[in-house]
């Protein structure tokens, strides 16, 4: 058995030619033509490494834990297959994952490599600007103002000194995490008993491309908004957005080469394909930038996924079935004929690509302590932190964030309590969260509840206090069927199921 996982970051999926957007996906249409089309497809946890934790463990990360590494106890799904003789590899240029909030992920395949130079990544060594050879008025002539905000707060330098690195389209990290894939399959692809993933970092800010990279009448355009409310005029608004549009067209024409040698060897035949991302992106919708400062409302958390199984052999079709991020390393690990650990909550989807077989009745999403998300694939209950003074917990053997380990006052907090069920019977340290509190308050005071069908862009808020019930009902059983803590029940105002301790 043999498959392919091709993964993005930010993918807007209604954006996308394929999904009825403006942006012209040609070979994501021929993706589609090839496989089966989800329309239901949701997030889990939010944002990069807790969506990467339920790609491996199929189980949702956000109720136990913000951004952090594998933990010991986690069913690693690239890990189980090669445990199992499967070969896996990564072919990456996601930086997150060689930083300390990552750094056991990519060591759970047989084989990876990264290429670097993607946003801020700590790659070229340029001392320049810190030398006051540039400056921030300098570059105020080049740069918008919302791309130079973005810059002052995550690393704006580094990205400017790694740019300099791009002279071909060869040199972009996407072009070179493609360029591994291709070699993976031209060398191995007559091989049996492989798993590939190849995952790039784009189109993740800032927008960087060849299009835009090389083109002098926009090289100073703006291309990496801020995390925070719209305040850049409408010439730079839609200027962000033609180069997130770019990128994206620059993504389609990576996903090409994968397709084109799929058609080469013939690997249809006998190759899983999925093709899928993360998380949206805002791009001024709803007068907010990025992700993180803005209720979770679809262009975020309602995501693209192709599917082709060749054992069914369905193509051409757009599935109904509502699906998640923790659906796909069950997924993978029935097509190889593996057992799917128990506290994989996720299911497999070889019925679902067969004939559009359900699999759940509503996803949970969001951000670890902030305000969450439930949908049934139409409706979408949007759901605010009702006790804010309910303090929230990181629960982890592995105290790091994103680019640090929890630091010494942190860790004073720490205990050492029970096993959760899927611990495994190890215990672990409860160490009390640090929120980020301008993400905190994101929602108004009331829920929002929305029919994401006849209204797409989440514009005419339901009064339906009938389903919000069932919906806050159905969130509760969700939290005990994944072992929430005790304290996330208080926090959002739920009430245990009956027969929960």
């Amino acid at each position: 058995m043999k498959a392919i996982m091709v993964m993005y970051d930010s993918l807007r999926r209604d954006l996308m030619s394929v999904y009825g957007g403006p942006v012209p996906t040609p070979n994501f249409e021929r993706l589609a033509a090839h496989s089966v089309r989800f329309d239901a497809s949701y997030v889990g946890s939010l944002p990069c490494m807790p969506a990467r934790r339920e790609l491996q463990t199929g189980r949702y990360n956000f109720l136990h834990r913000s951004w952090g590494p594998m933990e010991p106890f986690d069913d690693s799904m690239p890990e189980l297959l090669k445990k199992s003789g499967v070969h896996t590899r990564l072919a990456t240029d996601h930086y997150h994952y060689v930083e300390d909030g990552g750094c056991t992920y990519h060591s759970r395949y047989s084989a990876w490599d990264c290429y670097r130079g993607q946003e801020s990544d700590t790659w070229v060594s340029d001392l320049a600007p810190h030398a006051g050879e540039f400056s921030p008025n300098q570059l105020s002539a080049e740069y918008s103002t919302g791309t130079l905000r973005a810059m002052r707060k995550k690393g704006g330098w580094q990205n400017l000194a790694n740019r300099e690195r791009l002279h071909t389209e060869a040199d972009f990290p996407m072009a070179m995490t493609f360029a591994d894939g291709i070699d993976f399959l031209q060398r191995n692809g007559r091989c049996d008993n492989w798993f590939l993933q190849i995952e790039t970092f784009d189109p993740h800010e800032p927008f960087t491309s060849p299009a835009s990279h090389f083109d002098p009448d926009t090289a100073g355009a703006p291309d990496w908004p801020p995390y925070d409310k719209v305040r850049e005029s409408a010439g730079e608004i839609g200027a962000m957005r033609d180069k997130y549009e770019a990128s994206l067209r620059f993504c389609d024409r990576q996903l090409g080469r994968v397709l084109d040698e799929m058609d080469e060897q013939n690997l249809w035949a006998d190759t899983m394909l999925i093709v899928n991302t993360d998380h949206g992106f805002f791009l001024a919708e709803h007068d907010y930038w990025g992700k993180g400062g803005c209720p979770n409302y679809e262009e975020l958390v309602h995501t693209p996924l192709f599917i082709w199984d060749p054992r069914s052999g369905r193509q051409g079709v757009s599935c109904p079935a509502l699906v998640q991020t923790i659906d796909l390393a069950p997924t993978v690990l029935d097509f190889f004929g593996l057992p799917i650990p128990p506290d994989m909550l996720g299911k497999p989807l070889a019925k679902t690509l067969a004939d559009d077989t359900p699999v759940r009745e509503y996803g949970l999403f969001g951000y670890h302590g902030m305000p969450i998300g439930i949908t049934d694939g139409r409706y979408t209950l949007l759901h605010n932190v009702q006790d804010f003074d309910e303090t929230v917990y990181e629960y982890t053997l592995m105290p790091t964030h994103m680019r640090a380990m929890f630091s010494v006052e942190e860790l004073r907090t720490a205990q050492l309590v029970p096993a959760f069920r899927f611990t495994k019977g190890v215990p672990v340290l409860k160490v009390e969260a640090q929120l980020n509190q301008r993400f905190l308050h994101t929602m108004p005071a009331a829920d929002l509840l929305f029919d994401t069908v006849d209204d797409p862009h989440q514009e005419q808020p339901l009064d339906d206090p009938a389903r919000t019930a069932a919906m806050l009902g159905a969130m509760a059983r969700l939290f005990a069927e994944n072992d929430a803590p005790a304290e996330l029940y208080r926090r959002y105002g739920l009430q245990k199921p009956e027969g929960e301790a």
